[in-house]
């Protein structure tokens, strides 16, 4: 599967959506991974959605995880983490099924979700875009593979971004982690977007899409997902999107790391919750440093 240019494997990382919480503990995960000698930095692609999109920014713009960690455990990244909010996913969870009544597709369900997002009563795109762009340090596009997915709110149409998209990288990250009902819409080469996680909360598919500079399917994915849907419901579970990935490419290796009981019980009951940061981080933390040996002797 190997590109004849491309020295080695190629690997992709896959980041999931999860919110505050999620951030916290996915940084975490990449923190204790590296502590046990697997450096993630070395993906050839990162595909991230909502909270992913806003750690594989992190990541391959060359911030320093580490640090971004420490401020994690001791609760000071909740500066950047704007007014509170809350994510009742019960709630959006009903709002999707409602979405999916009488739809043709799965894209007329999003594009419901879209409607529903743009009539909420949520705080102006200005506003939400100054949070997105304080928790990023770097704005520039990396020279890395990075996917960032969205949901064109009007359309439905899931939207990839990447540096050949002509959109500035804060906006694709603030598009991608715009959630329906919470945050606004937020616009992006002029048009509006929700999260990416309406239409998957990993998008395992996009990374093995052609890339900018390397082309064929990734023959190492490497799944970081703190939600999990549950099967049966608006979308695949990531355990199902892994293994239809690996039903169409079983010459490669795909492995995921999902929260455990340990990380779901930190993040409580409200993944937007900046105070269960801290305990996220941890679980996180030594969830990376189990996996370790593991993901050393499948990623390489």
């Amino acid at each position: 599967m190997t590109d004849d240019a491309h020295p080695g494997p190629i690997r992709a990382l896959v980041l999931g959506g999860g919110g505050l919480a999620g951030i916290a503990w996915e940084v975490g995960v990449l923190v204790g991974l590296a502590e046990g000698g697997v450096d993630l930095s070395l993906a050839d692609r990162v595909v991230g959605t909502s909270a992913g999109s806003i750690v594989g920014t992190l990541l391959t713009t060359g911030v320093d995880l580490a640090a971004v960690h420490e401020e994690h455990l001791a609760g000071e990244a909740s500066g950047t983490s704007g007014p509170p909010a809350t994510l009742d996913m019960e709630a959006l969870g009903a709002q999707l099924v409602a979405a999916m009544d009488g739809a043709r597709d799965a894209g007329e369900m999003r594009a419901r979700m879209g409607a529903w997002a743009l009539a909420a009563d949520t705080p102006p795109e200005s506003e939400r875009r100054a949070i997105i762009d304080a928790r990023l340090p770097v704005k520039k596009w990396p020279k890395t593979d990075l996917r960032i997915s969205a949901v064109d709110a009007e359309t439905g149409e899931l939207a990839v971004f990447t540096c050949d998209a002509r959109v500035e990288l804060v906006d694709a990250v603030a598009a991608s982690c715009a959630v329906p009902g919470v945050w606004p819409p937020m616009t992006a080469a002029k048009r509006r977007y929700i999260d990416g996680g309406i239409a998957s909360i990993v998008h395992v598919a996009r990374a093995d899409d052609d890339g900018f500079e390397i082309q064929g399917a990734a023959d190492r994915v490497l799944v970081v997902a703190p939600l999990d849907p549950p099967a049966g419901g608006p979308f695949p579970s990531v355990t199902q999107e892994v293994e239809r990935r690996q039903e169409s490419h079983p010459d490669t290796d795909a492995l995921a790391i999902l929260a455990d009981e340990t990380s779901l019980a930190a993040f409580g009951t409200n993944v937007l919750d900046p105070s269960a940061m801290p305990a996220s981080a941890r679980a996180g933390r030594a969830q990376g440093q189990a996996w370790a040996d593991e993901v050393a002797r499948r990623w390489s």
